[in-house]
């Protein structure tokens, strides 16, 4: 007798594995091609990591530098999300014949450039540019990294090994982010950029000298990339990280006065919660490698159930700094684990048009980075104080998981379809 599907198994036609480039066989890739190369991935993902949490931890030194309010300085965060999810399909679509390697090496490069800018911008406009253009490579470089990790990982391991390559943006919160907001708020808020500029510098050095050289894929063009659009779960799946992770970024960004204004703590203890953000994320992203390994949709409706309560959660203890500093801890680790889960959902369900699939996942969280940053400044520009984000976070997470369900609900009727269940005329 054949294998009875269940309807949540992750080896249902709904999610096929990811195909692996022909020109990066797990087969050919020794152990120490594989370590280094995904060194060379993290160091990106880390200056990454570093750039686009930084800012929420100098918000009030960016605001009272470019002279505008706290909730105005927060536009630039929205300003560098929005690159990334205009940025992640355009480039990926770009690039879809283009050498992986060669991909990498120009979007660091220009990485490297757009924090440059930034760190020199001497005005508001001109910083919401400079960070516009600092997250235009992000998404199609977590993607492109994704791929060359899943190309070179042992058959039935693909989400430990992007587990790994997505460390860089853990351990930026845990080391880079605290500590780059520390010399930011010694040294001034431009010394933040130059560092992750710097950093740009190191990712295009190591990724030439580390990553294996490929060739550009003749099967693959902007068209094929483009059908992964007309598929219901990928457009399901982005919707589940477009509004749930809007949750998280909606209370996050405003992680700063929070700790200063609701905590009562003075600014030397942002870099502290920072820490335990990052701490949490490393326990996420490993957790995140074995759930999705283990059913990627079950790790994912269980993680955003679990955000929707935490965030709950932080509008009461917010007021008091151990409960709100494990609390911090405790959504880090659901956000981990979450974006692994939807790492791989997307490269799954785009099917053929893996570089979109790939780099989507970045796009659609950082529209979540983009709306929760409106959101939660434009609840507290009404007066509703810095717990208010929170409660916004919360119905965002929720909508996230509600979106979860109709695309597990669709899995289950095409399940049933494919396997002979359900009259397609009923």
């Amino acid at each position: 007798m054949g294998k009875t599907l269940r309807p949540y198994d992750d080896e249902t036609p709904m999610t096929t594995p990811v195909s692996r480039p022909p020109t990066l066989a797990a087969e050919s890739a020794d152990a120490t091609t594989i370590r280094l190369a995904s060194i060379a991935l993290v160091v990106g993902g880390f200056g990454i990591g570093v750039t686009e949490f930084v800012t929420m931890g100098l918000l009030p030194q960016i605001a009272r530098g470019i002279g505008v309010d706290i909730p105005t300085a927060g536009h630039t965060i929205s300003a560098y999300a929005l690159g990334v999810v205009l940025g992640a399909p355009l480039l990926s679509i770009l690039g879809a014949k283009a050498p992986r390697r060669a991909m990498l090496l120009g979007l660091m490069s220009a990485f490297a450039v757009g924090n440059a800018l930034a760190a020199m911008a001497p005005n508001y406009e001109t910083l919401m540019l400079a960070r516009f253009v600092s997250g235009v490579p992000h998404g199609a470089f977590f993607g492109m990294a994704s791929l060359v990790a899943v190309s070179l990982a042992p058959t039935g391991r693909s989400g430990r090994a992007v587990g790994r390559i997505m460390l860089g943006i853990p351990l930026a919160n845990i080391v880079g982010v605290p500590a780059v907001t520390w010399l930011g708020q010694l040294y001034g808020w431009r010394t933040a950029y130059w560092v992750v500029a710097g950093v740009g510098v190191l990712t295009v050095v190591l990724v030439r000298r580390w990553v294996p050289r490929t060739d550009a894929d003749p099967e693959q063009n902007w068209h094929r990339e483009l059908q992964a659009f007309r598929s219901a779960q990928v457009w399901l799946t982005i919707g589940v990280g477009a509004v749930g992770f809007g949750g998280m970024f909606a209370m996050y960004s405003y992680i700063a006065p929070t700790v200063t204004e609701v905590t009562g703590r003075p600014e030397s203890w942002v870099p502290v919660f920072l820490l335990a953000f990052g701490l949490g994320s490393i326990v996420g992203t490993w957790l995140g490698g074995v759930l999705a390994d283990w059913s990627v949709l079950r790790s994912l409706a269980i993680n955003g159930a679990i955000m929707t309560l935490l965030l709950l959660a932080f509008s009461v203890t917010a007021q008091w700094t151990v409960p709100a500093m494990l609390t911090v801890f405790a959504v880090s680790v659901v956000t981990g684990a979450w974006v692994i889960g939807l790492q791989m959902r997307l490269m799954s369900v785009a099917g053929a048009a893996r570089n979109l699939g790939a780099a989507m996942n970045h796009a659609s969280l950082n529209f979540a980075n983009a709306t929760g940053a409106f959101l939660g400044g434009s609840v507290i520009a009404a007066g509703y104080g810095y717990r208010a984000p929170s409660v916004v976070g919360a119905a965002l997470a929720l909508g996230g998981l509600l979106l979860l369900a109709c695309s597990v609900a669709v899995h289950r009727r095409d399940t049933a379809l494919e396997l002979g269940a359900v009259d397609p005329a009923q």
